[in-house]
């Protein structure tokens, strides 16, 4: 890219009189900087290696000296929104239009084998922009808006709308199901029936699209994620135990998590433990908490089966049974 085209493209700055006047490819390791390239200047340490590796510029968005005049220092304002604006560019150049779908819909197109010329994307800015430049012309990408900025993509469609082809559950518990699909037989998937339309909005897509796909093994999506565990806390093989935890980061789908259970496992007592700035019906199983030790307490001192809670992860199990070991220890 020429060494102008940069600059107006990217709306930084040249605060020196180079020689060069053009870059062979754009690189964010110093250590694989060629003769050529434009480094982008995350790391200040490694300028100075970049500069010995042959860079032809660099890219900054803090105080940096200036060591050798020959090459172009930049002076972006951010580097994060510099890189924006090429993958922006990219995308147009590619022709490349993008759906933006909602955060299951996306963790579930990762468990899904798609050819090159569709891709769900994700990730930092840079290995964005890695994965953008060996895109091929004309590419379909996925991603989810709340965790990619969809201001990247020069073209960006919704989802398309129903009706679906509806998937055919067959046999299900509350975290597995077996279901056809496409008169594909589908046994004993690690995906909660919770999931499925989810699954069948993805599905529409590569339909609609004409994209061919092959479902691989389901595996958890962090998502209503079930954790077996014994009467310790201590975490037990998927199935083996009837005590469960099931963690939900977004508090947006507990709505429909709570009636999935009370619908699918009305037999069971099941707990519902959310964020204190969270309010549901329902109040004799619910319970509040302001921080991971009331969620504890809460654990500790109630009989469940099920026990979904909302706003953290799996992580405080490890907490907890490290509390559980210096209690012991200390006793």
């Amino acid at each position: 890219m020429r060494l102008e085209n940069f600059l107006a493209l990217t709306q930084t700055t040249l605060v020196n009189e180079p020689y060069v006047h053009s870059f062979e490819n754009i690189v964010f390791e110093a250590h694989r900087v060629k003769r050529g390239d434009l480094f982008f200047a995350y790391s200040q340490e490694e300028i100075e290696v970049a500069v010995a590796n042959g860079a032809y510029g660099v890219i900054f968005d803090k105080p940096t000296q200036i060591s050798d005049n020959e090459i172009a220092w930049i002076k972006a304002h951010s580097l994060d929104e510099a890189l924006k604006k090429l993958i922006r560019f990219k995308s147009i150049e590619k022709e490349i239009v993008a759906y933006a779908c909602n955060e299951i819909i996306f963790k579930l197109s990762l468990q899904v084998i798609t050819p090159s010329n569709f891709l769900s994307i994700f990730g930092d800015l840079k290995s964005i922009f890695k994965a953008l430049l060996d895109a091929e012309n004309r590419t379909t990408l996925l991603f989810c808006p709340a965790l990619v900025d969809k201001e990247m993509f020069a073209v960006v469609k919704k989802m398309p709308h129903p009706p679906y082809v509806p998937i055919e559950i067959i046999e299900q518990t509350l975290f597995e199901t077996s279901f056809i699909y496409n008169n594909v037989f589908y046994e004993r998937q690690l995906i909660s029936p919770f999931f499925i339309p989810y699954l069948e909005e993805l599905l529409h897509l590569y339909k609609i699209l004409k994209i061919e796909y092959k479902l691989r093994k389901f595996t958890l999506i962090e998502h209503f994620e079930p954790i077996f565990i014994n009467k310790k806390f201590e975490i037990k093989s998927f199935g083996t135990s009837d005590k469960v935890l099931i963690f939900e980061p977004n508090s947006q789908l507990i709505d429909a998590q709570i009636s999935f259970l009370q619908r699918h496992a009305s037999w069971a007592n099941t707990i519902f433990i959310l964020p204190k700035h969270i309010e549901i019906e329902n109040s004799q199983k619910n319970f509040s908490y302001k921080n991971e030790k009331e969620i504890i307490a809460i654990l500790r001192e109630n009989r469940f089966n099920f026990a979904l809670i909302v706003g953290v992860d799996k992580s405080i199990l490890n907490r907890l049974l490290s509390n559980q070991k210096q209690l012991t220890m200390d006793f």
